[in-house]
This record gives structure tokens, C-alpha cells and sequence, in this order.
């Protein structure tokens, strides 16, 4: 399709059927004065091909690829949220697939039976992970789901009130908060009990008549596991549903589902499993729910039929955006599913199996323990009671979290994330993450460089 810019005519005239004199005078009603850009971005100029190509490999080999990205990189425990796992080289290979890669959108589902057979099955994975019974194609991240299932909610409750358990991701919170800036909403926030779980006595004092839900997160930020079904029998007395956030959802190979536990909702993020870790790259969040919930469920849902000769087939079976149906009857405006990473989510866990994904938990709980043992041994001990699945929350000797980071790094050792760079009451805490990649020597170099920049 050739791009044709409308004349100066064609603006006036469409200006004049609006009614305003101008286009700055067109969107001074949704852009405020206070932050539209006054003149011309200050720019570089532009370069030729040779010169851009030279430019982008300088800024390239700026990057520190983290160990075993490359052999020689530094050693990685960072987590808090995106958790690194070993991805299989037959996930790339069968990404790359012809079929995969070409295929169409599944809107028509005679040219798209691939592209729908893989959402269903990345459904039934994610149905059978969470313990509920249906699930959606994906969502864009595990933040943006977590906020439409408030959102959803709300919707089934018909109440304005919600809580954020403590222990929720801070930035998983302000998304949240994003979302609900132009709603009638009451968000209240439940404080971080001290064994680092949510405390169930000021839960008992929030919740109330016109809570909606509460949402809880496990793993939390803190790396600590929580009682969801202690929170979902509180919140189900009340009349309130429960969404729990999982962002480490191998943690699910060894705890009980959301769903077993109470859960109504229950969102999550599987970048981890499916892609390696990067700036900015996408993710792909895990969205399922009750069924008697399914038509209140955000974005896309694949069915599986059969045509009029018998022969299986998928289609796709509800999709609730408004661009399917009257938008006052939408349930969200988000675009599209993250297909290609879901693709690659499913065929790393089907790759798996059942045994092999709770083998491969089992082996990163096994491995965070010992860190916690070394880390404890080294000076730098667990800051909660609660247990922890694979991201452990330690005090550093000192009290300065930034500085033994910023110190063991220049070491080689990227010894974790500051708890305090979210939460800063906890400046003092660092969150290192450990995974099925780190061997006992690495967890023993972590120890060892923290007790001597300590």
C-alpha cells in the first residue's frame, strides 16, 4: 500500500468539518499544554548506511553478555521479576519453522490451523499450570495481565475496592495503578507482615463489603512463598475474588497451584522459559480463570471443533476486544497476544513434560538452598522466615546493598538486584536469584566475592 500525506487543503478541510482552527487546537484537549514538546527534537544528523552500521556495533560492544551467554561474561544472579532459564537450541529451531513463521493471522482459520493449534495448546499448558480451567492466548506481559485481571474483577464483582497484598512487584503495582487512574476505583494496599508473606491481620481490617479483590503475589517480590489459600478463604467470606501473580512459574513445579489454593484469577510471566532475558525484548503473560468466568476474560480465546466432515479443527472461539464486538461490550482494548513468544513457551515445556518441568524445579529449589546456606555462611542472612523458591532476599554486611552490588561487579559477579531499589525501606537487603544454569562453584564465587566486598 503506497503512503499518500494529505495536502495542506486536506488538513483545512478536515479541520473545518471538526470545527477547530488548527491542529495544534485539535489535540490541546487530550495533550496537555504543560507536556507537548515546544519546538524541534534536538537530533543528531542523519548518517549513511557505512556510518549508522559502524555507530550501532560501537554501542553493541558495550553490552556485557552475562555468564553462559558467553563464556567469558560475568556471572549473573539478577532475577526480581525476569528470571533466566536454559532454553533448549530445539526451541529456536522450531520457532524458525516455515510454519511458524509465515503463518497468518488466526482470524481466518482455513490458512491458520497451525498458528491456532499452538495458541490452544499454550492455553492448555497455562490452564494446567495455574490449576484453572481456562485460559487466554496470552497477554502482553505479567504486569499488564495481572492489571486486566483486576480489571476483571471488577467487572464480576460490580465493587470499586482493591487491595495489593504486600509482596507484590512495585512495578507490577503501578501498572496497576496506571490502569485504574481514570476509573472509580479504591485501591488500598495490605502491609508486608515481618516473616516477609502478607500480614493476615491488617488484610482481616482492609477487607470489606466493597473489596473486589485481592491480589497476591507468590513468589513475592521478596522471593518469599505465600499462603494463598490463608488469604482466599479471608477474601471468599467477604464476597471478594482472589488474583495471584506468579512471575517465576517454574515455582509451580513444586507449590500448589493457584487455582488448588483458592484462586480465582491467577496471571503470571513466561519470558523466562521461552526467551533469553534482554532490554526491552517482549514477554508474554499467562492469564486463566474459572470458566464460569470465561466471558468476562481479557483478549483471545482458541476452541478446538470439528468441520462439517468430522475432522478435528481450531477456531478462534472468543475474542473480546472491541474490534470483534460492540465496544461498550468489550472487556479490554488489548491489541493482540504475544504469539511468538508463546510459541516458544509451549514448545520449551512441552519439550519438558510434566516430569521433567517439576525435576527442573526441584533442581533450582535444591540449588537455591545451598545458596542460602553459603550466603548465610559468608555473613549475609535470609532477611525473612518465610521459605523462598529460587530468589533468596539476604542482608549484606554494611547495610548498603547498592555498593556491595556496584562492588562485586567490578569483580565479575553480578550478585543480584538492590531491594531497596523498589522498596526502600530495604536498601539494605539484596535479592539473588539462582537458577538451574548456576553450578556449585558459581554459587560458592557469589559467597565469596559478597564476603570480601562486605
Amino acid at each position: 500500500m503506497r503512503y499518500i500525506p494529505h495536502t495542506e487543503a486536506d488538513v483545512a478541510r478536515m479541520l473545518g468539518v471538526v470545527g477547530v482552527g488548527s491542529v495544534e487546537e485539535l489535540f490541546a484537549q487530550i495533550i496537555p499544554d504543560n507536556v507537548r514538546l515546544k519546538g524541534k527534537l534536538d537530533l543528531p544528523a542523519g548518517m549513511d548506511e557505512a556510518s549508522l552500521l559502524s555507530h550501532l556495533g560501537e554501542l553493541g560492544s558495550r553490552n556485557r553478555p552475562a555468564r553462559p551467554a558467553v563464556a567469558d561474561g560475568p556471572l549473573s544472579f539478577l532475577g526480581a521479576g525476569v528470571y533466566p532459564h536454559a532454553i533448549p537450541s530445539a526451541v529456536d529451531a522450531l520457532l524458525s519453522r516455515s510454519e511458524f513463521y509465515t503463518s497468518y493471522t488466526p482470524y481466518q482459520p482455513e490458512i491458520s490451523q497451525g498458528t491456532l493449534q499452538a495458541v490452544f495448546e499454550f492455553q492448555t499448558i497455562t490452564s494446567e499450570l495455574m490449576g484453572l480451567p481456562v485460559a487466554n492466548a496470552s497477554m502482553y506481559d505479567g504486569s499488564t495481565a495481572c492489571a486486566e485481571a483486576i480489571l476483571m474483577a471488577r467487572r464480576l464483582t460490580g465493587r470499586p475496592g482493591i487491595l495489593l497484598a504486600g509482596g507484590l512487584h512495585p512495578e507490577y503495582a503501578e501498572v496497576a495503578r496506571t490502569y485504574m487512574t481514570a476509573l472509580d476505583v479504591e485501591l488500598g494496599e495490605v502491609a508486608l507482615g515481618e516473616d516477609g508473606t502478607p500480614d493476615l491481620a491488617a488484610l482481616d481490617a482492609a477487607l470489606s463489603e466493597r473489596t473486589s479483590c485481592v491480589v497476591v503475589q507468590t513468589p513475592s517480590y521478596l522471593g518469599t512463598v505465600v499462603d494463598v489459600e490463608a488469604i482466599a478463604t479471608r477474601a471468599h467470606a467477604r464476597g471478594a475474588m482472589v488474583v495471584t501473580v506468579t512471575p517465576e512459574p517454574l515455582a509451580l513445579g513444586v507449590m500448589r497451584a493457584p487455582g488448588a489454593a483458592g484462586a480465582d484469577i491467577a496471571v503470571g510471566e513466561g519470558v523466562g522459559l521461552a526467551i533469553p532475558p534482554s532490554l526491552g525484548a517482549p514477554a508474554v503473560g499467562l492469564l486463566a480463570t474459572r470458566t464460569e468466568h470465561v466471558r468476562q476474560i481479557p483478549g483471545r480465546l482458541v476452541g478446538e471443533t470439528v468441520d462439517t466432515d468430522g475432522r478435528r479443527g481450531y477456531v478462534l472461539t472468543l475474542a473480546t476486544r472491541e474490534q470483534h464486538i460492540r465496544r461498550e461490550k468489550a472487556t479490554s482494548n488489548i491489541c493482540t497476544n504475544q504469539g511468538l513468544i508463546a510459541l516458544a513457551f509451549t514448545i520449551h515445556l512441552c519439550l519438558l513434560g510434566r516430569r521433567g518441568f517439576e525435576e527442573l524445579a526441584r533442581l533450582v529449589y535444591a540449588k537455591a538452598r545451598y545458596a542460602s546456606e553459603r550466603l548465610a555462611a559468608a555473613g549475609l542472612p535470609a532477611r525473612f522466615s518465610a521459605p523462598s523458591f529460587n530468589e533468596l532476599c539476604v542482608r549484606v554486611p554494611g547495610g548498603d546493598a547498592a555498593r556491595a552490588i556496584t562492588r562485586a561487579a567490578e569483580r565479575g559477579v553480578y550478585a543480584g538486584v538492590s531491594a531497596g531499589r523498589l522498596a526502600p525501606a530495604l536498601g539494605d537487603c539484596l535479592l539473588v536469584a539462582v537458577n538451574e544454569m548456576h553450578g556449585k562453584a558459581d554459587i560458592d564465587r557469589l559467597a565469596d566475592t559478597l564476603k570480601e566486598v562486605g
